[in-house]
């Protein structure tokens, strides 16, 4: 098996369950502990593995709204953007698009309203956002 195959698996299993333990990753990628713990290792280290999270149902959440919310940047002012908005705590998650917008963060607040003061009152004041547009997550149907 090669080193890219072996890879491929473990961050499968990982994909599909944040939470699993190294054996569970070594029973399910075919591979032993240590080469689990090796490869998860590595891949932090190379910036592979960033991180690891728990898929959220929005619609189990009683008292959060989670929204995403799609920013137009004037590209010179993109850097500074970037780390203005990395700063405010209601965005979990920013991410860079190819598609409607240059930016794309996932803000979640306790309801509604709240994401709409957080999209007024934190991102919109940054200076080169020049739009925002939120979708707000109903059901996780995958």
């Amino acid at each position: 098996m090669s080193a890219e195959s072996t890879e491929r698996r473990i961050l499968s299993v990982l994909e599909d369950d944040a939470q699993a333990s190294y054996s569970e990753i070594a029973e399910r990628a075919n591979v032993s502990k240590p080469t689990v713990r090796k490869y998860i290792n590595k891949l932090e280290d190379e910036g592979v593995i960033v991180g690891y999270s728990a898929d959220v149902n929005p619609k189990k959440l009683s008292s959060q709204s989670i929204a995403l919310v799609g920013m137009d940047v004037e590209s010179e002012c993109y850097v500074e953007v970037t780390r203005e908005l990395s700063s405010i705590n209601a965005v979990e998650s920013l991410y860079t698009s190819s598609g409607d917008h240059m930016l794309m963060a996932e803000v979640r607040a306790a309801d509604g309203g709240a994401v709409g003061e957080i999209i007024e009152d934190a991102m919109l004041s940054i200076e080169g956002i020049t739009a925002a547009h939120p979708s707000f997550l109903q059901e996780r149907l995958k």
